[in-house]
């Protein structure tokens, strides 16, 4: 005899797409760019305003590391978001 298998049907599951920001990879669920790389108008902000946010907070991160070695850390992850990887600073790094 088939056994009976109950589905709840009042349950709704809602799937939502995230993408990444093109400019520093955090999840974003739309667009190309999240909340902390663009300006009011939601204009991607300069490289140079984004590389010295970008640096300050790996600086957090690893308060023993040096000027130096922030920064390339800093350009070798940006030459990954599509956003910078083609910028002259990240090239010449």
């Amino acid at each position: 005899m088939p056994s009976e298998v109950a589905y709840d049907l009042t349950e709704e599951k809602v799937m939502t797409t995230t993408s990444s920001c093109e400019s520093c990879g955090m999840s974003i669920e739309s667009g190309r760019y999240c909340g902390y790389c663009t300006d009011e108008s939601g204009a991607l902000l300069s490289f140079e305003e984004r590389f010295a946010r970008m640096a300050g907070w790996q600086a957090r991160r690893d308060p023993a590391a040096t000027k130096q070695d922030i920064e390339r850390q800093v350009l070798d992850y940006m030459a990954t978001m599509p956003a910078w990887r083609d910028h002259p600073r990240v090239q010449a790094r």
